[in-house]
């Protein structure tokens, strides 16, 4: 499994960033609706705060068993940023997260984004994609159905364990 978790990958809408800290202020107001926060918690974030998880985030993870990969997702008719994507790699899985700000909620950009994020991974050798969705979060679920994932009977605080084996698209492999 060789997983480049800092390489730019593109959807047919979106242009999958690696975050950065000069994506903090950009961030800050795609992702300022209290509501976003409503199944995991917490207040949306200042840009401040954001310049400081994001360079957190760049210098990778501190366990060596583990890496980290944070995409910003700009939205290339316009050049907004809308949202990210993210994953945590353990060896044999990754673990998958999707956020979109509410203004552009509804047009099918978290599924493009994550559906662009497991092809990658896919093609790298990952084996297995996991999320863990809030139980009432029905948006997220219904991306991860879209995305082939399917709910486990495990649950991680409060959340569902979803899960999907991953394949090489034909000729990646």
């Amino acid at each position: 499994m060789n997983v480049s978790l800092t390489t730019p990958l593109r959807s047919d809408r979106l242009d999958l960033l690696p975050i950065g800290p000069e994506h903090a202020e950009a961030m800050a107001a795609a992702l300022d609706d209290p509501a976003l926060h409503a199944f995991t918690g917490g207040a949306p974030s200042t840009a401040e705060e954001l310049r400081d998880r994001y360079t957190r985030l760049a210098a990778g993870s501190p366990d060596p068993a583990e890496g980290w990969g944070n995409w910003a997702l700009r939205l290339r008719a316009c050049g907004e940023l809308v949202g990210y994507v993210q994953t945590t790699l353990r060896p044999g899985a990754a673990e998958l997260a999707w956020v979109v700000g509410t203004p552009w909620q509804g047009r099918g950009l978290a599924t493009e984004a994550a559906r662009t994020l497991l092809a990658h991974l896919a093609a790298s050798g990952v084996p297995t994609a996991v999320a863990h969705i809030h139980p009432d979060h029905h948006a997220s679920a219904a991306v991860a159905r879209t995305l082939g994932l399917t709910p486990t009977p495990h649950t991680v605080d409060g959340e569902t364990r979803w899960e999907a084996a991953l394949r090489p698209a034909p000729g990646t492999d």
